[in-house]
C-alpha cells in the first residue's frame, strides 16, 4: 500500500471517535509500529486534529471534511459500472483497491447524490474474466517496477517457446488479455496472451525505456500501420 493510500486509511480509522491504539492500526494495515507513528505525526503536522501519545492511543477530537466530488448522475454510474468490471478482474489486489476507491467516493457524495438506489440496478455480468490468469498481477507488478521476465509460452498453433521479455502493458480484448512485450528473442515487439504464459519468472533486472523499445514506440508503429491498439 502507498503511503498517501495509508495515511487515508488511518483517518479513516479515526473517524468512529474512539481512541486507538498505534498498535492496532499497524496490525490492521500490516505495517510496523515505527511506520505508524511516523504517518501520525506526518498527518498532525499536516493540521489533522489526532491527540494522543505513544503507548496510550490516538484521538480524533474534531470532525474532518473531505470536499465533495463534483460528480453527475451519469459520471457516478460510470465509475460504478468501471469498478464493477475491474473487481471481477482475476487480479485481487486490483478487486480490492476497486472496492476501496467505492468506499472513498461514496464517502464524500454530495448530498444530491446520497440516494444511490438507482445504482442498484448497474452491474456486469459476464463470464469473460473467469478463465484463472493467475501471471496478470505479478506482470502487472513488473510493468511497474520495470523488471524484466522470463516466460514459457504456449502459441495458438501449439508451439512452446521460451522468451526474455520487457513487459510494457496489459491490454484486455474482452475475451483475452494479453501483454505487449519487447522480446529480446526476436528483438521487436510482440503480444502474448497472458492465458498462454506457462511460467513466468521475474530476473530482477531491471530496464529502462530505450529508444525504439519503449511502449510508445509500439504505439506510433501501430498508428503508421494503421491499427488501433
Amino acid at each position: 500500500m502507498r503511503r498517501t493510500d495509508r495515511l487515508f486509511e488511518i483517518i479513516q480509522m479515526f473517524r468512529g471517535g474512539q481512541l486507538i491504539l498505534g498498535r492496532d492500526i499497524a496490525e490492521k494495515l500490516e505495517v510496523s509500529l515505527r511506520t505508524i507513528y511516523r504517518d501520525i505525526e506526518t498527518l498532525i503536522g499536516s493540521g489533522v486534529p489526532i491527540e494522543g501519545e505513544r503507548g496510550v492511543g490516538y484521538i480524533l477530537r474534531e470532525p474532518i471534511f473531505l470536499p465533495p466530488l463534483t460528480l453527475t448522475s451519469t459520471e457516478l454510474e460510470a465509475l460504478h459500472l468501471g469498478m464493477e468490471i475491474v473487481r471481477k478482474m482475476p487480479d485481487a489486489e486490483l478487486a480490492l483497491g476497486a472496492e476501496r476507491l467505492l468506499e472513498k467516493v461514496n464517502a464524500v457524495l454530495p448530498d444530491q447524490l446520497r440516494d444511490r438506489t438507482y445504482l442498484e440496478n448497474l452491474s456486469v455480468r459476464t463470464n469473460l474474466m473467469s478463465s484463472p490468469l493467475r501471471f496478470l498481477p505479478p506482470i502487472r507488478q513488473a510493468i511497474a517496477e520495470k523488471n524484466a521476465l522470463e516466460i514459457e509460452y504456449n502459441a495458438l498453433n501449439g508451439t512452446d517457446t521460451k522468451r526474455a521479455i520487457r513487459p510494457l502493458n496489459i491490454e484486455f480484448w474482452g475475451r483475452a488479455w494479453t501483454c505487449t512485450a519487447w522480446c529480446e528473442l526476436r528483438n521487436g515487439f510482440r503480444s502474448f496472451r497472458i492465458d498462454k504464459i506457462t511460467t513466468c519468472t521475474a530476473t530482477g533486472r531491471i530496464f529502462t525505456d530505450e529508444p525504439g523499445k519503449a511502449y510508445a514506440d509500439f504505439l506510433v508503429i501501430q498508428k503508421n500501420r494503421g491499427l488501433n491498439p
